[in-house]
């Protein structure tokens, strides 16, 4: 396998050994972006001769020497502050608006000796499973061209899958690093909500991080994510005074004794009979290796109640990205809606508009589920479920989000409930890791979500290294294995 596409674990050990230099690997990656980024379109933002004046640094005092990440060339998601560059959320006014310092994620790579050379594609907003905008364009599937990557870390997912980067970090409030995570077949971590500082990475002038949202690795192997994540968690600048963090060690070591809960599918978000099959063949696997694993144990959590209950939360989240003018809009929308509809447009349009009164009701059902999920994980040591129904769907769909619609065993499923997935445990916080677990029959990764406990990040890690381990592991695509090592 080209080096470009080893894990950054192993990447890391070949820089501290001298089998390669930091700026020969920097060199290798913007070969390989020079070749195949044209047609993916994933990393858009560049810092080259910056990179090139690093890894020469690096290499004159020794990787050994540079911290734990020893040189790594990697990017950011477009959304991190880098100091130098511009950070636009995909928004055309902010393009040639240069930011004067890195993101608090961003400074703790560097310090770790990381060679943040640039910056990931998203969509607008960061609010679509389609990685597209009109400052930067589309992204599209290495897997399949004609097929998303995800959203909104995408340009992420594909830069690590077809090996244009070390290592990934991207952020996650509605599935944003598990999803494309999935369609990439990449590993993603979506950390407890608050475990790693969200400083420097909010739109121009936003101080307020927003709620549910976290911000978390991706990499081509899961022990790349706990390598990440021991360097990225921890408090904002101004918490660090008096506040540490000691995050439990995982809770096993082994799969043989592990109790562990399987939901496939549900009415409410459908899963394609392929992904559901892919997951089942998993948890079989674990049990014959020693698990115990129940597809019916569930939380004492309504899910129906839990993704009305998610959706305001999150729409109330980013509600605040809205313009006065798109806001008046909503405003004027609201008044037009029935009682009783209860489609995803009528939700987003109340949750965008809605008192702070009924956010905190809402909020409070989500604390009363979080404690439901604590008393779940007592008896359970983690719950798998699908990252997203299907495999990547169809780029450039027609209409609004809340307009498009994929297929799902035959039958129309709105594109809005592939939240589902990522919002019964997100909006309480919990860690999720999303890790690949084959191919469908026509050729597009699969994958499973790892859910675990508050704080058990570590742990969902852990049952990701096993299965990379003993089960499946990171398959690069077809365009990324055919270019000359």
């Amino acid at each position: 396998m080209d080096i470009a596409l080893r894990s950054a674990t192993k990447l890391v050990r070949a820089l501290q050994s001298k089998k390669i230099g930091a700026l020969e690997l920097l060199e290798h990656y913007l070969a390989r972006i020079a070749r195949l980024d044209g047609a993916l379109n994933a990393l858009p933002v560049l810092d080259i001769e910056a990179a090139r004046k690093r890894a020469r640094s690096i290499d004159r005092k020794g990787a050994h020497l540079a911290g734990p990440l020893a040189g790594l060339p990697m990017t950011v998601k477009e959304s991190f502050d880098v100091a130098g560059l511009p950070t636009t959320w995909g928004l055309t006014e902010y393009r040639r608006k240069r930011v004067k310092e890195d993101a608090l994620a961003v400074q703790r790579f560097r310090a770790a000796g990381a060679n943040v050379f640039g910056k990931s594609n998203v969509p607008t907003l960061l609010a679509d499973w389609e990685t597209l905008n009109p400052v930067y364009g589309k992204t599209v599937n290495p897997w399949n061209p004609l097929r998303t990557p995800g959203g909104s870390s995408g340009g992420a997912a594909v830069a690590l899958a077809t090996g244009m980067t070390g290592l990934e970090v991207g952020s996650d409030i509605g599935g944003s690093i598990r999803n494309p995570a999935h369609y990439c077949g990449v590993y993603g971590h979506k950390p407890t909500y608050g475990l790693c500082a969200m400083q420097g990475h909010t739109l121009p002038g936003v101080a307020h991080p927003a709620d549910i949202s976290a911000i978390g690795p991706l990499a081509r192997s899961a022990f790349d994510l706990e390598l990440a994540l021991k360097i990225m968690a921890g408090p904002e600048t101004i918490d660090s005074v008096a506040l540490r963090l000691q995050l439990p060690k995982a809770r096993f070591s082994s799969v043989r004794g592990l109790r562990v809960a399987v939901l496939l599918t549900h009415p409410t978000a459908e899963v394609d009979t392929t992904q559901q099959q892919a997951i089942h063949a998993l948890a079989r696997s674990l049990s014959r290796a020693g698990a115990m694993v129940s597809f019916r144990a569930r939380p004492a959590v309504d899910f129906d109640e839990a993704h009305r209950v998610f959706l305001q939360l999150l729409r109330g989240a980013t509600s605040g990205r809205q313009t006065t003018a798109v806001f008046a809009k909503m405003q004027a929308a609201r008044a037009g809606l029935r009682a009783n509809d209860q489609r995803y447009y009528a939700q987003m349009v109340r949750a965008n508009t809605q008192h702070h009164r009924d956010w905190l009701t809402a909020s409070n059902r989500r604390y009363q589920m979080r404690l439901a999920w604590a008393d779940f994980f007592k008896d359970w040591d983690v719950l798998l479920c699908p990252n997203a129904a299907t495999a990547a769907f169809a780029h450039s769909m027609p209409g609004e989000r809340w307009e498009r619609f994929i297929q799902v065993n035959g039958q129309r499923q709105p594109v809005t409930t592939q939240m589902w997935w990522a919002g019964i445990s997100g909006m309480c916080g919990l860690p999720g890791t999303a890790a690949p677990i084959g191919l469908s029959p026509e050729g597009l990764p699969l994958s499973v979500q790892i859910v675990g406990p508050h704080y058990s990040d570590l742990s969902t890690i852990r049952l990701a290294q096993l299965i990379e381990r003993d089960y499946y592991a990171f398959v690069p695509p077809p365009v990324a294995r055919a270019l000359p090592a």
